[in-house]
């Protein structure tokens, strides 16, 4: 597998179907989430300047995306990280997870929040072997049961790539 990284859209093609896919799973984990959702992200928030949201491609083909939207000055959420169910356990969640964290330090970011809800065990043993520690709640979330936090200063990891998929 060979995996390339690119800026693209929340609300475009193909990340606004594997967002929809995301959502559609979120709303099965999680009765009522769709009346009552978690934490709120819109496009905007997660494009440029402050922000940016890349699409995971494995051989031309869209398997992943995530997204980062600005809290303050030096501080920046992850947002919608979502793996398609074939390209599980594979390595690309923590292959995403690297591209976000060095476009948020390209961003200027010094740190890097996210959370996580009791169905994402996967994503929360992720996060714990990556050097996320656990903070206290920051953002509202009644879904998360996993808020947690990583500096990025000193972290060395390759930028985004721009390159075709």
């Amino acid at each position: 597998m060979v995996l390339a990284f690119r800026p693209g859209r929340s609300d475009a093609s193909p990340g606004r179907e594997l967002l929809a896919e995301l959502n559609a799973l979120l709303d099965t984990q999680y009765p009522g989430r769709a009346a009552r959702p978690g934490s709120v992200t819109t496009p905007g928030e997660m494009a440029p300047p402050r922000g940016c949201f890349l699409v995971g491609y494995d051989d031309g083909h869209a398997v992943a995306i995530g997204g980062l939207r600005p809290l303050a000055d030096d501080v920046c959420e992850i947002k919608r990280m979502y793996v398609v169910p074939h390209a599980r356990s594979r390595g690309v969640g923590r292959a995403l997870l690297a591209a976000l964290e060095a476009a948020a330090r390209d961003l200027g970011y010094a740190r890097v929040r996210l959370d996580a809800g009791s169905a994402q065990r996967h994503s929360r043993a992720l996060f714990a072997d990556t050097g996320y520690r656990v903070i206290p709640p920051y953002n509202g979330n009644h879904i998360a049961v996993f808020f947690g936090e990583k500096e990025l200063a000193g972290d060395a990891a390759p930028s985004v790539g721009t390159g075709d998929p």
